[in-house]
């Protein structure tokens, strides 16, 4: 695995945040970050690192979604129930 591979799975300050690795070719990778993003997976594109995707092996590209944890759940009052 090269550094750069390995410095984008680090978490960042001790936070492990989950991350979904896309890798195809660069019109599959686009479709897949605005597909998730329109469906709310990713709340903003700048979650996505790099926002543009890079080379990553021959003739295929990556980019790699660093979602943050989930908000604890909060329980709704009983008149919203």
């Amino acid at each position: 695995m090269s550094s750069e591979i390995k410095a984008l799975v680090r978490s960042h300050q001790g936070e492990s945040n989950a991350q979904i690795w896309i890798i195809g070719t660069r019109d599959q990778v686009i479709h897949l970050m605005n597909e998730l993003y329109v469906k709310k997976v990713a709340t903003d594109r700048a979650q996505f690192t790099p926002i543009i995707p890079a080379p990553f092996a021959d003739g295929q590209y990556m980019t790699v979604l660093v979602r943050s944890p989930s908000p604890p759940s909060r329980d709704l009052p009983s008149s919203t129930r």
